[in-house]
């Protein structure tokens, strides 16, 4: 497994950004497809958006698509989410995951490798 460090969350109104970032200590970075989940009080986790390892393929939740980016440098062992037009319903704590293999995954059950989460809120 991979250790991962998400950063940037934080507090921010409605219709703002924030960039997270999530920190990997493996030099094999490069072979693992990632994503992000997030969790709202009183909700499961799910899912958000996904990579794949190269970094050219992308997976979307509908409640991220024209708002949210991924991305990924695999030579800082970093990967990013770049959120826009944020609302409150975006509140939650978001986490970063690791998958074993090339493609990009939207399970969590594919993932094996999480952080420790980062809590982001939108105020109205």
């Amino acid at each position: 497994q991979v250790q991962l460090v998400e950063s940037g969350g934080g507090l921010v109104q409605a219709g703002g950004s924030l960039r997270l970032s999530c920190a990997a200590s493996d030099r094999t970075f490069s072979s693992y497809a990632m994503g992000w989940f997030r969790q709202a009080p009183g909700k499961e986790r799910e899912f958000v958006i996904a990579i794949n390892s190269g970094g050219d393929t992308r997976a979307y939740a509908d409640s991220a698509k024209g708002r949210f980016t991924i991305s990924r440098d695999n030579a800082k062992n970093t990967m990013y989410l770049q959120m826009n037009s944020l609302k409150p319903e975006d509140t939650a704590v978001y986490y970063c995951a690791a998958a074993t293999g090339s493609s990009w995954y939207r399970s969590q059950r594919d993932f094996n490798s999480w952080g420790q989460g980062t809590q982001v809120t939108v105020s109205r």
